[in-house]
Formats: structure tokens, C-alpha cells, sequence
């Protein structure tokens, strides 16, 4: 029996989506629930304890699927993840700056902030010089090395890569090549806390030693935290400044990298202004001026770190042994030989700052 109207035909439950979403949503999928895991876990006092952060649980969840499962899964997975790394990572670091304000670098003082500066362009000027000159590494990777290390880890290493126009491997590479030198200053320096408290001059100066040298934010913590709680405060502030200085780093390299295309005959001319620094910046002078309600405050918080964690895992997806195994020994070489700067030129910094305030 026929009706006067029609009724309409069942929708489908993919139709509301838009094809892009459709196309998106696999990997985005796989990439928040590794985040998902990797958050839990890192906030488990245990693994906290031993600077293992929800960034590098991300990362080594990513490389370990991306080395057995993962494969099976890329084509559907591949647009998905590969989003994730680009646009979750940008709005992550513009989201990091809620955890610095102005008062960090002020109670720092000149001198510390001066430390920080000297620190971060004496190691990426090491790493761009040695590694290219001496281990014969391409100026990226080279310099994504250098900024990981000078900086703030992996978080440096994936802000850094978009303004290089980096490859995904030359980012892994540095990530592992960062991560492995990171653990290892965060596990030596509570073994020789005292002889460098009394070469530094005292426990404060030692707590500003570890934040303006230790590669990752949560490994400052977990030294510092061996060594005596007291530190961490001194510490997580010289750190942070570190982090805030990731932004004008990324403006002045945006800048030499367009002069220099220029001057080769290249292409590439115009200045690329990462837009997700500037952002960075603004957050910070707006969380410092702006008062901002401590629950809102903690749930942006903690947004930043999935948003990180997922850009974190899927770049760990990406990351096949293969890759490393082609990069060869030269990437940890120069990751070890910037490790060796910061343990004792950073010390000789912090020592100069130190006899300087004094004077």
C-alpha cells in the first residue's frame, strides 16, 4: 500500500559527518586514546617520581604500536595522526604559555634570565657548528638536535620542525636522540648534588643549574625533587623561563632561515612567522594580566597536555626503527656532545652569573 507522503529514507550514521571528518577521524581516534593512557599513566606518583611525563609515555606508546600494529592500521589511520602532529601540536604550545607568567621572570631576576639565553645560544650554536662540521648531519637535523636540547625537549624539537620545514624522521630522531640524554642528566645530577651545590656556591644556585640545563620540564622536576623538595621551586622557574624563550628562538630562526634561502637563490624568501609563538606570548602576558580562575586554569592545564601527548604519540607512529637505523650513530653522537655542554658549560655559566651577583 502506497502513502500520499514518502517516508524519508533511513540516514546513514555516517551522513551528517562532513568527508573530511570521515577521513579524520580513524587516527584521531587511535592518537587521543594513546594520550588517554599516557595522561593516566603519568599521573601515577611512581612513574612521576622517575621524570617519566606523559609526553614521553605518549611518544614510546606511539614508537612501540608504530613498530608492530600500526602498519596494518596507516592507510585508514595515516590523514588522522598525521593531523593530530600538525594542528594539535600548534595549539598545545599556544596553550603551554598558561604555565609561565611574567612574575616567574621577574622573581628569576636579570642574571638568571641572562643564564637561560647564554644557555640556549651557546647549544643550538654547538649544534649547528658541530654537527654539520664535524658528524657531516644535515643543517636540520642538526638543528632540531640543538634546539631540543638547548630548550625544552621534544616540545622544542616538534615547534621547531614546521619553521625548518623539517621531515617527520629528522623530528623523531631528534626526539630520541633528546629524550636518551635528558633521562640520563635527570638520573646523574642528584649523584653529585653536593660537590656542584658547593662548586655553585649553594642549594638555591644548584636548583637554578638544573632548570637552565636539564632538558625536559618533568625531568627538572624529578631531579630536582632527588636532590631536596625545596629545589623544585628554583628550578621549575629557571626552566619555565627557558620555555618562554622558545618564542623569540623560533621568530629569530624564522628570520635567518628566509634571509638565508634568500641568499642561496632559493625560493623560499618570505619570512614564515610562526604564528603559534606569537600565540605563546600572548598567553603568557594574558595569564599574568589577566586574572584566570585556578578550576579554569587546571582544566586548560590539563587540556594542553593531551593535546601535546596526542601530537606526541603520533609522532611516535611515524617513527620506525629504520629511520634511526639510517640516521646512523652521528645524531646521538651530537646529542651526547651537547649533553656534555650543558652539564659543565652550564655550570660555568650559572658559576659566572652567581660570582657576578655577588660582585
Amino acid at each position: 500500500m502506497s502513502t500520499p507522503f514518502p517516508l524519508p529514507a533511513r540516514p546513514s550514521l555516517a551522513a551528517p559527518l562532513p568527508a573530511a571528518a570521515r577521513r579524520l577521524a580513524p587516527g584521531l581516534l587511535l592518537v587521543l586514546a594513546i594520550a588517554a593512557v599516557a595522561v593516566s599513566a603519568g599521573a601515577q606518583p611512581a612513574l612521576a617520581r622517575h621524570g617519566l611525563s606523559a609526553l614521553t609515555l605518549a611518544v614510546l606508546a606511539g614508537i612501540v604500536l608504530g613498530n608492530s600494529v600500526y602498519p596494518r592500521l596507516a592507510p585508514a589511520a595515516d590523514p588522522g595522526v598525521a593531523w593530530a602532529k600538525h594542528w594539535l601540536l600548534r595549539a598545545g604550545i599556544v596553550l603551554y604559555g598558561l604555565r609561565l607568567s611574567l612574575h616567574d621572570i621577574a622573581q628569576l631576576g636579570v642574571a638568571g634570565v641572562a643564564v637561560d639565553a647564554a644557555v640556549i645560544v651557546s647549544t643550538f650554536g654547538l649544534a649547528c657548528w658541530a654537527g654539520q662540521r664535524w658528524l657531516g648531519l644535515p643543517y636540520e637535523q642538526a638543528a632540531l638536535i640543538g634546539a631540543g636540547s638547548a630548550i625544552c625537549g621534544a616540545a622544542a624539537v616538534l615547534a621547531t620542525a614546521p619553521v625548518l620545514r623539517a621531515r617527520g624522521e629528522s623530528a623523531t630522531v631528534a626526539v630520541a636522540s633528546v629524550v636518551v640524554f635528558g633521562t640520563l642528566s635527570m638520573l646523574l645530577l642528584p649523584l653529585f648534588a653536593t660537590p656542584l651545590a658547593s662548586w655553585l656556591g649553594g642549594m638555591p644556585q644548584l636548583g637554578l643549574y638544573i632548570g637552565s640545563t636539564v632538558h625536559e620540564v618533568a625531568q627538572v622536576v624529578a631531579a630536582a625533587d632527588a636532590i631536596d623538595p625545596a629545589l623544585a621551586d628554583a628550578a621549575v622557574v629557571a626552566k619555565m623561563v627557558r620555555v618562554m624563550l622558545l618564542a623569540p628562538f623560533l621568530l629569530a630562526l624564522s628570520l635567518w632561515v628566509a634571509r638565508s634561502a634568500k641568499a642561496a637563490g632559493a625560493a623560499r624568501g618570505p619570512i614564515t612567522i610562526p604564528w603559534f609563538a606569537l600565540g605563546f606570548l600572548a598567553v603568557v602576558v594574558l595569564g599574568s594580566l589577566l586574572p584566570v580562575p585556578e578550576p579554569l586554569r587546571a582544566a586548560l592545564l590539563w587540556l594542553d597536555t593531551v593535546l601535546l601527548a596526542t601530537a606526541m604519540a603520533a609522532l611516535g607512529l611515524g617513527t620506525h626503527w629504520r629511520l634511526v637505523q639510517r640516521a646512523g650513530l652521528r645524531p646521538l653522537l651530537l646529542a651526547a656532545l651537547l649533553f656534555g655542554w650543558l652539564v659543565v658549560g652550564g655550570g660555568l655559566l650559572n658559576k659566572l652569573a652567581g660570582a657576578l651577583g655577588e660582585g
